[in-house]
């Protein structure tokens, strides 16, 4: 075993051991939320000298292997003379590390204060606590309501449980929720709707509070920015938690005096009350009746980010996906990393900030208008494709599904969009007559194409102007494997056969194959394989010659996941974006 420099700017996940290389202070604190240490570093920095006792801030995520406990319970925590951890989860989420601060606490009678790290009361952290019960309760409180001039009376207390004579100040609540924009200091309704488009879809961003408490908000004023420039009015609106009702109080004042066209979500977890009947799925956001898109602000560094497959970290997969899932939100992409933004020298610490990405932002606002612009367009002027399966890539295999008549399905769906307003015409008798339709057009048997109906078709400069707009990567690696746009099976008389066929506002298609000339088994679950001209000519007619507002893959799923890229959290390089 043998330790390694804590990487700032990311997650330890506690596989590795790691040295934080710090020297003994008089007062530690350790936190798992960068927000609330940079927030006491920036206090800390206004308060040092003068005989002030001295402060070492630590993540107790750089904490998670036992050997990383150890080394840094012997060089730190057992030379001070004031510990306070901030726990969110309670003793269970780093239970070695609080038997071993509360062990040799006890053993060289050291100040100890374990606090929840959120706002409910913790009865077993509060038993293991060496501060009296009003001491630890006051702390806590300084630590719950946060922001700068908090983080400033709890280190002013702190140091006069230790003999520091200096004047102090009770915790003084914050707002839960309010207004945000950027560059000023407190905002209304009035003032931001001054700075709207008239007649723009409104988009509500719901961020964290602790963002502004700490001043980290490059990713929310990015977010901010992209969504005007995507013709979108921003409304920002901070919370402590979705799940507070005061706060969801708050929100739910906002939204309803200025109704949004689309939400972006930037918290974390489930709104979703345990036991809530269906109707109460979603909590406040699922009210707007409008899409909530899940933006994510991830944990990870954005270099971890670029290298990995997995897109995110298992924390943010269950923070930011899976639990947001549970009230149906719509998981968009990662825009802004955890990345270093300087070294603390007084408190020994690396100062976390979130980073945004440019083109994550641009993608993720352009996302966010294109729904807007959905809600607000009629029905009858809706175009909508219905895509079915073709795996393996024979003619017998066309819209399958287990379980699932797929054709049947289909024609009900088109059936249930025609009585929804949508525009659908000349719609199959039934699943026979769908599959007919589709096999007397190309379809992915490519040895059958001869002889077959080509009512669509994309013309090979609308191809290549589609082709230039994708990432320099993408080009290189379709190009390296397949060659030029005309060698594809689906490229005939001078442009690319698309297997589609159209009902007025609703095109019904076969997702193309992944490959040509190969095993289609291996190709269709081969990670690495980029998909032909001809895939990508399917897609860039859906989009730009038919412009289809949505796309809906019909029964089995298709194979747009397992093209080569990254699981969630898509880069502009990856494939299945």
């Amino acid at each position: 075993m043998h330790l390694l420099a804590a990487q700032p700017g990311g997650i330890a996940d506690g596989s590795e051991a790691v040295d934080l290389a710090q020297s003994p202070a008089d007062m530690v604190v350790l936190s798992a939320a960068d927000s609330e240490l940079s927030c006491l570093a920036a206090a800390y920095r206004s308060l040092a000298g003068d005989g002030f006792p001295s402060l070492r801030l630590a993540n107790l995520l750089h904490l998670g292997h036992n050997m990383s406990v150890d080394l840094y319970v012997e060089s730190v925590i057992g030379h001070a003379r004031l510990v306070v951890v901030r726990l969110l989860g309670g003793r269970g989420y780093w239970p070695y590390g609080v038997e071993q601060v509360a062990g040799v606490c006890a053993e060289r009678e050291i100040p100890l204060a374990l606090l929840p790290g959120d706002d409910q009361p913790d009865a077993e952290l509060s038993a293991l606590s060496t501060v009296g019960g009003e001491a630890g309760h006051r702390l806590w409180q300084y630590c719950v309501h946060g922001g700068a001039d908090n983080a400033a009376e709890f280190l002013r207390y702190a140091a006069g449980l230790i003999g520091f004579a200096t004047p102090w100040r009770e915790p003084r609540p914050l707002l839960r929720a309010g207004l945000y924009r950027p560059g000023a200091a407190e905002s209304t309704l009035e003032a931001i709707r001054g700075q709207w488009t008239a007649g723009a879809p409104i988009a509500a961003l719901v961020f964290y509070r602790a963002l502004v408490q700490a001043g980290n908000l490059a990713g929310v004023d990015a977010l901010v920015g992209g969504l005007a420039a995507a013709g979108l009015n921003p409304l920002a609106v901070f919370v402590s938690s979705l799940r507070d009702p005061v706060a969801a109080a708050i929100l739910e004042e906002v939204l309803a005096a200025a109704p949004p066209d689309v939400v972006l979500n930037c918290t974390g977890f489930s709104a979703t009350p345990p036991g809530a009947a269906s109707n109460a799925k979603g909590g406040i956001l699922a009210e707007t009746d409008c899409p909530v898109l899940q933006v994510v602000f991830a944990g990870s560094s954005a270099e971890a980010w670029r290298q990995g497959l997995g897109g995110l970290a298992a924390r943010d997969i269950a923070m930011n996906v899976a639990l947001p899932e549970v009230d149906g939100r719509i998981i968009s992409r990662a825009v802004s990393f955890k990345g270093l933004n300087r070294r603390d020298r007084l408190c020994q610490t690396d100062i976390v900030a979130y980073e945004p990405l440019a083109d994550r932002i641009d993608f993720t606002c352009a996302l966010a208008a294109n729904w807007a612009n959905l809600r607000k367009t009629p029905p009858a002027a809706r175009r909508i494709a219905l895509v079915l399966a073709n795996y393996p890539n024979r003619d017998g295999r066309i819209g399958n599904g287990v379980g699932l008549d797929t054709p049947v399905s289909t024609v009900n769906a088109l059936a249930a969009l025609a009585g929804a307003g949508y525009r659908v015409d000349d719609i199959p008798a039934g699943g026979g007559q769908l599959i007919a339709r589709l096999l007397a057009g190309p379809t992915n048997d490519a040895g059958a194409l001869a002889g077959r109906s080509i009512s669509e078709k994309l013309p090979p400069a609308d191809y290549r102007a589609f082709f230039a707009g994708l990432p320099a990567t993408v080009r290189d690696e379709v190009n390296g494997r397949w060659g030029e746009p005309e060698d594809d099976p689906l490229y005939r008389d001078g442009g690319f056969a698309i297997p589609v066929f159209v009902c007025a506002n609703v095109a019904v298609g076969l997702q193309p194959a992944r490959g040509y000339n190969i095993d289609p088994a291996a190709s269709y679950h081969d990670p690495d394989l980029p998909p032909p001209h001809g895939y990508f000519a399917f897609y860039a007619w859906l989009r730009e010659s038919f412009k289809a507002a949505a796309v809906v893959h019909m029964g089995k799923h298709g194979n747009l996941e397992w093209l080569p890229g990254k699981s969630l959290a898509l880069s502009a390089d990856c494939f299945p974006e």
